[in-house]
C-alpha cells in the first residue's frame, strides 16, 4: 500500500478524491438545505414546476456540450504542452457560439409561450448558465482533469455552494418571486467561471493565451458530434422520466417525486466525478491491456460498493430526510426515494465501465447505447406510468441503466477480455 501511494500517480488521484469526497458531501448537503428551503416555501405545485424548469434546463444543456471532455481531456494528455492554448481556446470558441445560440433558442421559444408561465420565467434565468458551464467551466475543468488536479474547481465549487444557500435563505426571508431564483444560479456559474480562468492565468504568467486554430476547430466540431449525439440522448434519457410524467401527474405530485429525485441525483453524480477524476491516472494513461482490465474490474467493484453502502444509509434515513427536510406535504416522497437511491449502483458500474470506450473513442458504441437506453426507458415508462405513475419512472430509469452497462460489459470483453 506504501509503495502504491509514492506511485505520483496513485497520491495525485488520492488527493483528488478526497476533495471530491468533500465536494461531493457539501452538494448533497446544500441541496437538502435548499430543496427543503424551496420545496416549504413553494409549496409542491409551485416547487413541481421550479423541478420541471430545471429539468428543461438539462436536457438543453447538452446541446452546448459539443467537444466535450471525452475528446478534450484525451487531447490536452496526448498534445505536447505548448499547444494547450490552441487545444482551450479553439474549445471554447467553439463551445461559447453553441451556449449563445442555445440561450437565445432558449429566450425565443420562452417569448413564443412553449411552457407554463411561470415554468418559463423560472427557465429564463437557468438559462444563463449555459453561457459560463461550458465555455468557461467546462473548458477549464478539462484541463484540470487532465492532470488529475480538480482542486481549484471543487473548492470554487464548495465555496459557492455555500454562499448560495445563504442566499436562497436571505430570499425565502425577503419573500422574492419564484421566477427570480434561477437568476442565483446564474451567477453562481459566473463566479465559478469568472475564478477559474484568474487561476488558469495565474498558473500561466498572468495571461489567457488562448488562440484558435481553424483545422483544430473543424476537427473539435467534427470529431465530437456523435459523442455530441449519445450525451444528448444520455441526458434525455436521465430526464426523461420527469418529462412524461409531467403529462401524467399534477405538478404537485411531479414536486414530490423530484424532491425524491433531486438529492438522488447529487450522489449518483459522486460515481459520475469519481469515474471522471481517475480517467486520465487509470485508464487514459494505461496502453497494456492486462494491467487496464484489471484495473477497470477493480474501479467497477469500488464503484458497485461504495454506491451500495451509500444507497443502504439513504435509504435508512428516507423518512427523516423526506419529513423533516421537506415538510408533511411531500411525505409521498418516502417510498420514492427508498427506491430510487439504488438506481446509484447500476448507474456508477455505468460511469466505469463507460471509461473504456471513451478511452477507446468507441463513439458509435456510445451512441448505440444511449439510444438503446432511452428507447428502453421509453418503452418502459410507456408501458408503466399509466399503470403504476412514479414507481413506473423509476422502472424505466432501472431497465435504461442496466441496458447500458451491459453494453460497457460487452464492449469490454471484446476490446479487453478476448485480448488479453
Amino acid at each position: 500500500m506504501l509503495k502504491r501511494l509514492a506511485n505520483p500517480d496513485v497520491a495525485k488521484a488520492a488527493a483528488n478524491i478526497v476533495w471530491l469526497g468533500l465536494e461531493r458531501l457539501t452538494q448533497i448537503a446544500v441541496a437538502i438545505a435548499i430543496s427543503g428551503l424551496l420545496a416549504r416555501y413553494f409549496g409542491p405545485d409551485v416547487f413541481g414546476k421550479w423541478q420541471y424548469a430545471n429539468t428543461l434546463l438539462l436536457v438543453l444543456a447538452p446541446i452546448t456540450w459539443v467537444c466535450g471532455a471525452e475528446i478534450l481531456v484525451p487531447t490536452i494528455v496526448h498534445r505536447p504542452p505548448s499547444e494547450l492554448g490552441v487545444v482551450l481556446g479553439s474549445a471554447f470558441v467553439l463551445r461559447m457560439t453553441v451556449s449563445a445560440l442555445a440561450l437565445a433558442a432558449t429566450w425565443i421559444g420562452i417569448a413564443a409561450g412553449a411552457t407554463d408561465p411561470l415554468v418559463g420565467a423560472m427557465l429564463a434565468g437557468l438559462a444563463v448558465t449555459m453561457l459560463f458551464r461550458e465555455p468557461f467551466i467546462g473548458v477549464i475543468n478539462s484541463w484540470l482533469q487532465s492532470m488529475t488536479y480538480s482542486k481549484p474547481q471543487l473548492m470554487t465549487s464548495i465555496a459557492t455552494a455555500l454562499v448560495k444557500a445563504g442566499l436562497v435563505y436571505l430570499f425565502v426571508r425577503v419573500a422574492i418571486a419564484p421566477a427570480g431564483f434561477g437568476w442565483l444560479w446564474a451567477a453562481e456559474a459566473a463566479v465559478i467561471g469568472g475564478v477559474l480562468v484568474l487561476y488558469y492565468m495565474r498558473r500561466h504568467g498572468g495571461t489567457l493565451g488562448w488562440r484558435v486554430e481553424r483545422p483544430l476547430l473543424r476537427h473539435f466540431a467534427s470529431a465530437g458530434t456523435v459523442f455530441w449525439a449519445g450525451l444528448i440522448c444520455m441526458y434525455l434519457f436521465l430526464k426523461l422520466d420527469r418529462l412524461m410524467l409531467e403529462r401524467a401527474i399534477s405538478f404537485a405530485d411531479l414536486g414530490r417525486y423530484s424532491a425524491a429525485q433531486q438529492i438522488n441525483e447529487n450522489w449518483i453524480a459522486l460515481g459520475l466525478m469519481l469515474a471522471q477524476t481517475i480517467a486520465p491516472a487509470f485508464v487514459y494513461r494505461v496502453q497494456d491491456l492486462r494491467h487496464l482490465l484489471r484495473n477497470v474490474r477493480r474501479l467497477i467493484v469500488l464503484a458497485a460498493a461504495l454506491m451500495a453502502v451509500g444507497a443502504s444509509v439513504l435509504d435508512l434515513l428516507a423518512s427523516f430526510i423526506i419529513t423533516r427536510v421537506f415538510g408533511p406535504d411531500y411525505e409521498g416522497a418516502i417510498s420514492i426515494f427508498r427506491w430510487c437511491v439504488w438506481l446509484s449502483v447500476p448507474a456508477g458500474v455505468e460511469a466505469i465501465g463507460n471509461l473504456v470506450v471513451l478511452k477507446y473513442q468507441a463513439k458509435y458504441v456510445l451512441l448505440a447505447k444511449w439510444v438503446l437506453a432511452l428507447a428502453v426507458a421509453f418503452a418502459v415508462n410507456l408501458v408503466a406510468i399509466p399503470r403504476i405513475g412514479s414507481y413506473g419512472a423509476l422502472a424505466g430509469l432501472a431497465a435504461g441503466y442496466l441496458a447500458a452497462a451491459a453494453v460497457n460489459l460487452y464492449y469490454i470483453r471484446l476490446k479487453l477480455q478476448l485480448r488479453t
